[in-house]
């Protein structure tokens, strides 16, 4: 017979074999091996920013989710730490400096749609989200932080100071995944659609590079 795999491994598989390549090329290599700038810095924030006023507005109403509601954690919240780092880093007009792009508008607008109607998937990119950043996160703070000579004021997003051990958080939170009711079909709906923010978050990459490309021109 064969052994029943865990929901959270077999979101996990399918996440990394859904990984390009080539996903982190160009903009984000740039920025990582340290050829792009502190403007780029700033513009890949400022998107961030927009994703996670759309993730985390919907939080309160996920409360009332007895699964989704298993999943919030104020240890996790990032947008008070992304607009301190954005204050510190334009200004206290930060607001009025930067605009979503194509792809973080139609991300934004999946979320939304999402979380009104479907906890299921606001877990996908809850998921998607956190556990990502929880797990990259810390490591391109570290590279922001000495690229620009940074403290801690603008990389405030990547530190996650109230998870002591990150990845036994993680291990609670894939615990938590292979404990929800979900039948099979909710399960591949909900893997589906961690699908999506993925593919998302590589358009995004690519639509960076353009707006980028564009200011050269």
């Amino acid at each position: 017979m064969n052994a029943v795999v865990p929901f959270s491994a077999a979101l996990r598989e399918r996440a990394s074999s859904a990984h390009s390549p080539h996903e982190c090329d160009g903009f984000m290599a740039d920025l990582l091996n340290g050829t792009g700038s502190r403007d780029d810095y700033i513009a890949l924030v400022a998107q961030q920013w927009f994703i996670y006023e759309a993730l985390e507005s919907a939080a309160p109403r996920m409360r009332h989710d007895p699964v989704a509601s298993v999943f919030l954690s104020d240890k996790l919240t990032r947008l008070p730490a992304l607009e301190a780092d954005l204050t510190f880093l334009l200004g206290p007009d930060w607001r009025t400096q930067i605009t979503a792009l194509p792809t973080t508008q139609a991300y934004v607008s999946r979320i939304r749609r999402v979380a009104a109607t479907w906890p299921g998937g606001f877990v996908a990119h809850h998921y998607t989200r956190y556990l990502g950043d929880l797990s990259g996160g810390p490591f391109i703070g570290r590279l922001m932080q000495r690229r620009f000579g940074f403290d801690t004021n603008g990389i405030g997003f990547f530190l996650f100071g109230d998870i002591a051990d990150p990845r036994a958080f993680k291990n609670v939170y894939r615990e938590q995944l292979d404990a929800v009711p979900w039948d099979d079909d909710e399960k591949a709906r909900v893997i589906d659609e961690v699908l999506v923010a993925y593919r998302f978050n590589t358009e995004l990459f690519a639509d960076l590079a353009r707006a980028k490309a564009s200011q050269v021109a």
